[in-house]
Parts: structure tokens; C-alpha cells; sequence
């Protein structure tokens, strides 16, 4: 009864033109109207993987965003071939429209290797996600509630309205009628809508790299939340791939801002699998403008 994910059967499927160029569309841009980071992200991955054998695994990625993608036209996606090892192999991604690199990446892959040399943090302990609430559940809350702004119920329907192939179900969520200053750290249990199931793990590396830039960079907002955001895009992405998991599983996406500053702000993240596994570090910088005047009650 499941269906295939449109993260694969759409937003990560790519046209090849020649042997280490592709092109990418578009299945869900933000309200911004500016392309998801998470989305060039997950189909550079795509483009890179191709071009390194099935055994070689994605083991971490570093990239810049370096200019706002339009919406309005397929992306490029250019591989160049950096560097094939014994052990490791290079692949640079350049993100093309008009013209123009959008987006920068390089990642890294590795044959299999067994170490003695092993240790991890401790998972967080929370509620399993069968005892949350989805985002949906709760945005459909709030909107019961005929003391709500009209201006804060317009863009609590415009988030319901969107089509995210992704399954959230926040731990904490914050209280949107509430303006006081919050720790700046979030949990979410996530995974992607649909089936995927037992293949390359360069696969579930793809689709994580999608999940991982919903709502992270958010998490620095929370100690700010005075604030009316003006503009806040990311700068940079990194990912480093630990163990081997199944990104159409719950995982729990622990996220912090150790630092914000100069109009831009930190965030780190971890990638837990159920059983307490760290499959995928994550750590994100972006550009963050607000309003100087604080908000007004949201009541």
C-alpha cells in the first residue's frame, strides 16, 4: 500500500544529458519563491553519485549557496570528476542557471572500512513519534482558534497548503502565541512521505540531504522570536554520513544554534535512527535580517 516517494519519483530524479551533466526540476519551492536549499542539494548529490562506482559510499559534502535559484527554469548540474583513490573519490558539483553557478559543492566517498577506533554522543531521550502530533495536526490547531490574527492565520494556511514530501512531527513545538525568547535547540521525528526501501545507501544519503535543510536554519530564530524575519536564506551546507539508515524511517532530527551574529547565524544538527544510532552530522550558516521594531502579540 505504499507509494513510491515523489522524493525520488520527482524532485530527485534527473535528466542525464551527457555522461557528467544533468538537469533537475522543480517539485516544491517556498513561499520565498526562491529554490529550496534542501532541494539542489539532494539532486547535486544525485549528480555526484552517478559518477563514483556502487560500492564507493557518500561519507560527507560541503557546499556554498551562491546565488538565489529561479524557480521558473530547470537547474544544471555539472560533475566534475576531482579525484578517484584507493579508498576515497572527490566529485565537485557546480549548480547551473542562466548561465551562472547558483551553487557550490564538492563531496566525498568511501570504500568500506572497518576501524576499532569507535564512539558516539548519547541520543536524546523523547516521546516516540506514534505519541506526537504532525505539523499538519498542529497547524490545523491553532487555526481553531478564533483569536488568531488574520495575518498569522493567512500564513499558517499558506504552510498547510504546501506540498512537502516530508513527514514532520515536532517534540517541543514552540507555542506561536508566545514571544518570549526560547533556547535556541529543536527536535522533530522526520522522514520522507512514501516508499523508498532497501537500496543504495547513496540513495537515503540523497533524500536525508533534503530533510536536512527543513526548517534547520529556523532554530536560530527561537532565542529572537520578537522579531519579524526579513530575509533569511542559507550560505553554506555540510553533511558527514555515519551509519548506514533508511530515510523513509523516523529518524530524530536534533538541531541548536550555538552562535548568531552579523546578520547571519549557526546551526548544528543530528541525525538519530530509532535505535540510538547517529547516522548523519549536519551543520548549516545563513543570512538572517529582521525588522529592528519588535512584533506585536500574535493574539
Amino acid at each position: 500500500g505504499d507509494l513510491r516517494s515523489v522524493l525520488l519519483a520527482s524532485v530527485l530524479s534527473l535528466e542525464r544529458l551527457e555522461l557528467d551533466l544533468f538537469r533537475g526540476r522543480h517539485h516544491w519551492v517556498p513561499a520565498t519563491q526562491r529554490l529550496f536549499g534542501g532541494q539542489i542539494v539532494g539532486q547535486a548529490l544525485v549528480a555526484a553519485a552517478r559518477a563514483v562506482s556502487r560500492d564507493e559510499q557518500l561519507h560527507s559534502l560541503h557546499c556554498y549557496f551562491v546565488r538565489a535559484g529561479d524557480p521558473k527554469v530547470p537547474v544544471l548540474y555539472k560533475v566534475e570528476r576531482t579525484r578517484t583513490g584507493k579508498s576515497f573519490s572527490v566529485r565537485s558539483v557546480q549548480a547551473i542557471q542562466h548561465g551562472k553557478p547558483i551553487f557550490t559543492c564538492q563531496a566525498s566517498f568511501q570504500l568500506s572500512q572497518e576501524s576499532p577506533v569507535q564512539h558516539q554522543f548519547t541520543m536524546p531521550a523523547v516521546p516516540p513519534p506514534e505519541e506526537l502530533l504532525t505539523q499538519e495536526e498542529l497547524i490545523q490547531k491553532f487555526l481553531q482558534n478564533p483569536n488568531l490574527a488574520e495575518r498569522y492565520r493567512k500564513h499558517l494556511n499558506k504552510i498547510q497548503a504546501e506540498d512537502v514530501p516530508i513527514d514532520i512531527k515536532p517534540v517541543n513545538p514552540p507555542d506561536i502565541f508566545c514571544s518570549e525568547p526560547q533556547e535556541p535547540k529543536q527536535l522533530f521525528w522526520v522522514r520522507a512521505r512514501g516508499y523508498i526501501g532497501e537500496t543504495d545507501m547513496k540513495v537515503h544519503c540523497c533524500v536525508a540531504a533534503y530533510i536536512s535543510d527543513y526548517a534547520f536554519l529556523g532554530t536560530a530564530l527561537l532565542p529572537h522570536r520578537l522579531y519579524r524575519i526579513k530575509f533569511m536564506v542559507s550560505l553554506d551546507h555540510s553533511m558527514w554520513f555515519h551509519a548506514p539508515f533508511r530515510a523513509d524511517h523516523w529518524m530524530l532530527y536534533e538541531c541548536e544554534s550555538p552562535w548568531a551574529g552579523g546578520c547571519r547565524g549557526l546551526v548544528q544538527g543530528r541525525l538519530w535512527r530509532r535505535d540510538g544510532v547517529l547516522a548523519v552530522t549536519c551543520a548549516q550558516e545563513g543570512v538572517i535580517r529582521v525588522e529592528q521594531t519588535p512584533n506585536q502579540s500574535k493574539l
